[in-house]
């Protein structure tokens, strides 16, 4: 078997990190966009009542 390219296996980390990056900031950005809109539309309903 041929001995892997240490340059390959140099990008294919940094890839394979970026990607994992990726989900973790796509996953916190959803979280926080319902959590406001969660918040937008509990003092919505709170003015509606008043």
């Amino acid at each position: 078997m041929k001995k892997p390219n240490i340059f390959t296996v140099l990008v294919s980390v940094i890839a394979a990190l970026a990607a994992m990056t990726a989900v973790v900031v796509a996953v916190v950005l959803y979280f926080e966009k319902k959590k406001k809109d969660e918040e937008e539309l509990e003092h919505y309903l709170d003015c509606s009542i008043q």
